[in-house]
């Protein structure tokens, strides 16, 4: 008989694990790379005005949330074929890398066109990009059924979600040096537009024209080489990571249908604490990514070198990276809860400073310090959130006596998907009450840049509040997270007999 709390049923090699955390490059990088550029690139430079983002956003979070529980019960109920339930990876991975393109391929004509071709390209990505996520963040708690294997793996997982991060934030930086049109330039043609009574619109097109014709061009390279990466580090994630055990024909058939184990899923109030956790980190996670180029530009005047930007975010992944095995040694010694509740504690402090920047050669240095320091909670809500998880798919097959990955990652998605509606609703309420319900240079400076501030400290540290108060009261933690440990390795080891 063989105790689960030391090994798996099979366990994997180091060479495994290492291949399996391949899979972290295609979904990291293509996610992350859209958090970055997809809100500047359609709003300041496209130019759709922010009623009109908003309402695309509020869609796609809608869709977002929906494909997420679908698509995972989808997975959990497809039987062992030749290439294992988790065949729609294989279906994902050409797709997924070939959007990293058609992100940045929009028409530039009417805003109405504009507008219609973002809608339908980000509800596109997102189906492709769920098929692929939803079956890797599945297949993990199965390939690795106990917390020894799931630590060690996760630190290759999170290694090169490192690694992904540094290709999706610093790679466009420095094949798109400049991220926006520039203000000056927009001002003048503006002012011109004005005192001429004619429409804007023509001055705009003319920029792409005349002024600035690589902009547009550099955004679809970077999406070139992105489609790139992605598809070279899949291919031996496909080839050799993913190990699935066959499943006992009995089990499949206990699997609940959608219905049912979304209604059992909501029911389980530790898997809600873990998702209101979550949902406010992904918030952050969100929100950050997707202000900080603007917030760069207009508070601390990065406007043509955005390649600074690049570097102060690859700090902090570097630094992300550095933390990993220091994060894993506090969640050992004090229990993966507690120390996701201290990694929030700490970045409450790291993200203060930036209320504090301002137009200044001094600040930018204070500036690429600050981004820096971001790598200790980075790194420690990447590696804590997959690992709490974990236990809760424990717990409920404890109680169920049937594993549900796929159902829970999905369902987990479908909530903390929702923050996409939370972040677009609070840049548009802040954009608009700042003067910037289109991207026009003429708004007020001082209250572009408290709203910029806003929206980089404020609204994240009500996250934060929001995810210590639901990992308080999450009890899978301590004595009781022991028990439930034991129970399940009895229940499994029974089963083996």
């Amino acid at each position: 008989m063989k105790e689960f709390d030391n090994m798996s049923p099979d366990p994997k090699t180091l060479k495994t694990k290492i291949v399996f955390g391949l899979s972290a490059i295609p979904d990291q990088l293509t996610y992350q790379a859209f958090s970055f550029l997809i809100f500047t690139y359609y709003f300041a430079v496209v130019r759709i005005n922010m009623l009109l983002m908003w309402v695309a956003y509020v869609i796609w979070g809608v869709w977002n949330a929906v494909n997420d529980p679908l698509l995972g019960a989808l997975s959990d109920r497809t039987r062992q074929r030749r290439f294992g339930r988790r065949i729609y990876l294989y279906i994902s991975i050409i797709p997924l890398a070939l959007m990293m393109i058609f992100l940045f391929t929009a028409p530039y004509s009417t805003e109405i066109i504009n507008f219609l071709y973002f809608l339908f390209i980000i509800l596109l990505f997102e189906g492709i990009y769920t098929l692929y996520s939803v079956n890797v963040n599945a297949i993990f708690p199965e390939m690795f059924p106990n917390e020894k294997e799931r630590a060690t793996t996760n630190l290759f997982v999170k290694g090169f979600t490192i690694v992904a991060l540094i290709f999706s934030f610093l790679l466009p930086t420095i094949v798109i040096p400049q991220l926006v049109i520039s203000t000056d330039f927009l001002l003048e043609k503006w002012i011109l537009a004005s005192l001429l009574e004619i429409p804007e619109f023509p001055f705009v097109l003319l920029n792409y024209m005349i002024e600035n014709p690589k902009i547009a061009s550099n955004y679809i390279t970077n999406g070139i080489l992105l489609a790139i990466i992605t598809g070279i580090a899949a291919v031996p994630f496909l080839l050799f990571g993913i190990r699935e055990d066959e499943e006992p024909p009995e089990l499949h058939a206990k699997r609940p249908p959608f219905m049912e184990s979304l209604k059992i899923s909501l029911k389980n109030k530790t898997f809600i604490k873990f998702v209101v956790a979550n949902t406010c980190l992904w918030y952050i996670f969100g929100i950050l990514p997707t202000v900080i180029p603007l917030y760069s530009i207009y508070v601390l005047g990065i406007d043509r070198d955005s390649l600074l930007i690049g570097i102060s975010l690859l700090l902090a992944f570097v630094m992300a990276a550095l933390f990993f095995p220091i994060q894993r040694k506090i969640g050992q010694k004090f229990g993966m809860r507690n120390a996701l509740i201290f990694t929030c504690v700490v970045w409450l402090f790291t993200l203060f400073p930036y209320v504090l920047f301002f137009d200044n050669e001094t600040m930018r240095i204070i500036y690429i310090i600050v981004t820096a320091s971001q790598g200790f909670s980075l790194s420690g809500a990447l590696y804590f959130v997959d690992i709490l998880h974990g236990d809760v798919i424990d717990q409920d097959e404890l109680k169920t006596g049937v594993r549900r990955p796929g159902s829970y990652y999905g369902i987990n998605a479908f909530i903390h998907r929702l923050s996409i509606i939370l972040i677009i609703s609070s840049i548009a309420l802040v954009f608009t009450g700042t003067g910037w319900s289109e991207y026009t240079p003429v708004a007020d400076p001082l209250l572009t840049a408290i709203g910029l501030k806003t929206l980089m400290f404020g609204f994240p540290a009500i996250a934060i509040i929001i995810a210590i108060f639901a990992l308080r009261s999450y009890e899978l933690h301590g004595k009781t997270l022991e028990e439930m440990r034991e129970q399940l390795n009895k229940k499994r080891n029974e089963t083996m007999d």
